[in-house]
């Protein structure tokens, strides 16, 4: 795999399991870029590795005054040039190549199960902890890919030169043979607590990088209400402690580092000294010590690396168990059990065209082609409902499921089928930056344009709006840039033109949480009489407990403590259910009280309370 040619068509399964688990996968899927590194790697250290011994050749020759050796010692020291020139350009290009691909496997994996999961990811995940991720993890993980090739060549090389002092010069040989391993290992102890220390670092970073994500998506608010000083304190405190924390790691691999310096140096120093002793007794040549003395001091480049891989799988570990636990994530606890299903052949089919919605956790039902409107009067058990409603159960550990349509549970088909068969729309939607054309190009039926939605979603006042403030030349509203995440439009009109959205896409269920709280009461009842044209015929539920909407409604459902009432229009249950209108007309406790005794509400009174409603 090449940097040009990512995207990943297929990024694969993960086996996220474990953080561990993770890795091994990882790196099973970049087996042919380590091997073509770990081979370049070889080059390089294998010529750093000859380089001892020409120089011991060259003394060698030096000494018996052979020109003729010396001149083949001046072509081995030129090809080994070549050989660590040649062999580090590619070994940085293609370790360099496997960070980055891995990096992108990562992220196109996070970004796939961001739309897999929708918005139900951050209520199952802190968004700091997602953003933390899909950044700073995803470049620790693709650091640990990268230094796998190199750790090895540089293990391969330290056990070369070992090897073949014991063939070059035996006596010191030995030496070197025993205290190499001894280097390599000391830095053993000392791995743990330098992995605890970077894990908190981690943990607070994490809790750091929450803390200003929503800081920052609520500072409207803040600003609102003088909270800015507060929330800075906090950030400011959080700050603090990720600085504590990260100079406590740094303390430890400093003193990692240490070690890896003075124990080489005083390995180098043995030598020096036993192979002087062994050279002044006749029993070591000069060319072999001189041999032996830069066999050790070239080892100290490729055990460096011996720390890099510590650091880069230390630093790996908690980003890789982070990663794996947000891509181990799945729709409902039975997913798993229905990928094992589909995989035996017994895939369950999409229900026929035309049924019924229904959820059986609260038992509404929306008849199919029907305009339903559904009362809850809790904003959180409404947006429960509309996740289940979507086959996205929020309670799914609990054993809740999603609703059913035609009797097939959506959470029991696959993620597209699903998709293409119902859409919800939550009460918060998220307008993407771009023209308002790009925004329109979503997976639609085609029986819906782009006119007819913002026509019935009433935004005729945001078409003008857009034009207004659009660069000289664009003559086109459909052409005109929407800033990120809408800013640059009200409430309201990020609200309708994502309303028109969903209504482009003419799905067969299209489910609406509160889809006109923050327009007016006259754009409002223009947009219900849109919505009911628009949607004749097809199947709607909306989730609302504005009069205007559910007036339009063919049917409309309260939800009382959890159950749904006897449906019936919005007029009747005015009429004849207290509780509903308690909640639609927001009664006054006395009118409740009086309404719960059985004492009816004065005709005129009664009267007055429709036409309002």
């Amino acid at each position: 795999m090449q940097i040009s040619d990512l995207p990943y068509a297929d990024p694969g399964r993960p086996d996220a399991r474990s953080g561990p688990a993770f890795l091994r996968w990882l790196g099973r899927g970049q087996l042919g870029g380590q091997a073509r590194s770990l081979a370049w790697g070889l080059v390089h250290f294998g010529g750093v590795a000859g380089l001892p011994y020409a120089v011991g050749l060259g003394v060698d020759a030096v000494v018996r005054r052979d020109g003729a050796r010396l001149l083949q010692v001046g072509g081995l020291l030129l090809l080994l040039g070549v050989a660590i020139s040649v062999g580090d350009a590619m070994l940085h290009r293609t370790a360099v190549t496997n960070w980055i691909t891995a990096a992108a496997r990562v992220q196109q994996l996070l970004a796939r199960k961001t739309a897999e999961l929708g918005s139900a990811l951050t209520r199952r995940v802190a968004a700091g902890e997602v953003v933390a991720v899909s950044t700073g993890d995803v470049e620790k993980i693709g650091w640990f890919v990268e230094a796998v090739s190199r750790f090895l060549a540089a293990a391969l090389t330290v056990v070369a030169i070992c090897v073949g002092l014991l063939f070059y010069a035996p006596a010191i040989g030995v030496v070197v043979a025993v205290g190499v391993p001894v280097l390599a290992l000391s830095v053993l102890p000392l791995l743990p607590r330098a992995t605890r220390r970077a894990d908190l670092q981690r943990e607070k970073a994490g809790k750091a990088t929450e803390l200003a994500s929503d800081t920052v998506a609520g500072l409207r608010v803040l600003r609102g209400i003088g909270g800015e000083e507060l929330f800075l304190g906090r950030y400011r405190e959080a700050s603090q402690e990720v600085r504590r924390a990260a100079v406590r790691s740094a303390r430890m691999w400093a003193l990692i580092a240490a070690v890896q310096v003075l124990l080489p140096g005083a390995l180098l120093i043995t030598v020096i000294w036993y192979g002087s002793v062994l050279v002044l007794d006749d029993r070591l040549a000069v060319g072999e010590l001189v041999a032996a003395f830069s066999a050790v001091s070239t080892m100290l480049y490729p055990l460096r690396h011996f720390q890099e891989i510590a650091m880069a799988y230390s630093f790996s570990r908690p980003s890789a168990a982070r990663a794996a636990r947000v891509l181990s994530l799945t729709r409902t606890d039975s997913d798993s059990e229905t990928a094992t299903t589909a995989g035996s052949g017994a895939v369950v089919s999409p229900p026929a065209p035309g049924g019924d919605l229904y959820d059986a956790e609260t038992g509404v039902l929306a008849p199919a082609g029907r305009f339903t409107a559904v009362v809850c009067g809790d904003s959180d058990l409404a947006g429960r409902l509309a996740e289940r409603l979507g086959g996205h159960p929020m309670d799914a550990a609990a054993g809740v499921r999603s609703a059913l349509l035609g009797g097939v549970a959506l959470d029991e088909l696959p993620l597209d089928a699903a998709r293409e068969l119902v859409l919800v729309q939550d009460k918060d939607p998220v307008l993407l930056s771009g023209t308002l054309r790009q925004l329109f190009d979503v997976p639609a039926s085609g029986c819906v344009t782009a006119g007819e939605a913002l026509a019935a979603a009433r935004c005729d006042d945001v078409l003008d709006a857009l034009l207004q403030s659009a660069p000289e030349g664009v003559d086109d509203p459909m052409d005109a840039r929407i800033t990120e995440r809408g800013r640059s439009l009200s409430g309201g009109q990020r609200q309708r033109l994502a309303l028109a959205r969903s209504l482009v896409t003419d799905p067969e269920v299209l489910v609406l949480d509160e889809p006109t709280s923050a327009v007016d009461s006259h754009t409002e009842a223009r947009i219900a009489e849109g919505i009911a044209a628009l949607r004749a015929g097809r199947t709607t539920v909306v989730l609302a407990s504005s009069p205007l909407l559910l007036d339009r409604a063919d049917r409309v459902v309260l939800v009382h403590e959890g159950r749904a009432l006897p449906a019936g229009t919005h007029r009747e249950l005015l009429r004849a259910e207290p509780r509903y209108r308690a909640v639609v007309t927001r009664e006054t406790d006395e009118e409740q009280r009086r309404a719960g005794i059985g004492l009816a509400a004065p005709a005129g009174e009664l009267t007055e309370i429709e036409e309002s409603a």
